[in-house]
């Protein structure tokens, strides 16, 4: 795609698919990566073992590490369809993703403030989506 033509990209079904998939194996693979760790450090520290092996051999990090592969080879695909100005923004969905994931999944605390913070980028994302340059 030239330069030009990649400043008129219109966003198809098909790359837009393909773009949520990107971002939402990218924070799922952050969640499992989260997980995993968190398993590997109580484990290495039980055992007083070294956390870096606890880790190596974790199946929650190495699927983790496998769905945020996958995520990449999304990625990459996603930014040969669409200028970096369309697509980045949308990774604004995977902060919201992550974080409900983080407190209804991995149970951690958050705030109202993370929430509000969060929303304000989620509506950033619509704004930069809706206003895009012609």
């Amino acid at each position: 795609m030239s330069r030009a033509s990649e400043g008129r990209a219109r966003v198809t079904a098909s790359s837009l698919i393909l773009l949520l998939t990107a971002v939402s194996l990218a924070a799922t693979g952050q969640v499992l990566l989260k997980h995993g760790m968190r398993l590997a450090a109580e484990s290495a520290q039980q055992a007083q073992g070294s956390l870096v092996l606890k880790a190596a051999t974790s199946p929650w990090v190495l699927l983790g590490l496998t769905v945020f592969a996958v995520s990449a080879v999304s990625w990459l695909a996603t930014l040969s369809r669409l200028p970096l100005s369309i697509a980045y923004p949308f990774n604004a969905l995977g902060f919201l993703g992550i974080l409900t994931a983080s407190a209804l999944i991995l149970h951690e605390r958050t705030n109202i403030w993370t929430w509000i913070g969060t929303v304000l980028v989620a509506g950033g994302l619509v704004l930069v989506v809706l206003t895009r340059p012609r």
